[in-house]
């Protein structure tokens, strides 16, 4: 794929359905998403916090005028490791008809990039167990599963 042909930008409240829809574009988000319409206000009230954050971006990839890939990209300042500041990339998603063309390395990668531009030292993800392939995927970019991630659901679809 030619990676000159996706366009990287911050989403908008426009894009929102479009988002949502990817995120339930799986199994694993067809059971704890919603993209009927109109659209749960709870997706609206997480857009605009996202938005309004200095140290988050909702950032997505376009084709031809079409959203094909999405992430966010969180900013956070640490104390480890002398203060290096990280990035967390989540919800990365591409479009079922995108998946294998290269765009998810590219958008990975433009992410990378713009977290070295912030100043940070590292970056992390998490991917379900679930997802095998994703796993797999992320291991190709060079991410190591140095670490046990664990969660802990407080109150299942709620949201501020």
């Amino acid at each position: 794929m030619d990676d000159s042909a996706l366009q990287f930008r911050a989403a908008t409240i426009s894009d929102l359905p479009r988002l949502v829809a990817m995120l339930t574009d799986d199994p694993l988000g067809a059971t704890r998403e919603c993209a009927a319409m109109p659209l749960d206000a709870r997706y609206r009230r997480a857009f605009a916090a996202i938005d309004r954050d200095p140290n988050n971006e909702l950032i997505v990839a376009e084709r031809d005028g079409a959203i094909v890939a999405m992430l966010q990209l969180t900013l956070i300042p640490n104390l480890s490791r002398c203060g290096m500041w990280r990035a967390q990339i989540e919800g990365v998603r591409v479009a079922r008809s995108a998946r294998s063309q290269g765009v998810g390395q590219a958008l990975l990668a433009w992410a990378m990039a713009r977290a070295r531009d912030a100043g940070c030292g590292l970056v992390q993800l998490t991917t379900d167990k679930a997802r095998p392939d994703a796993h797999r995927f992320y291991e190709r970019l060079g991410f190591v599963a140095s670490h046990e991630g664990l969660k802990l659901t407080l109150q299942e679809g709620q949201a501020r």
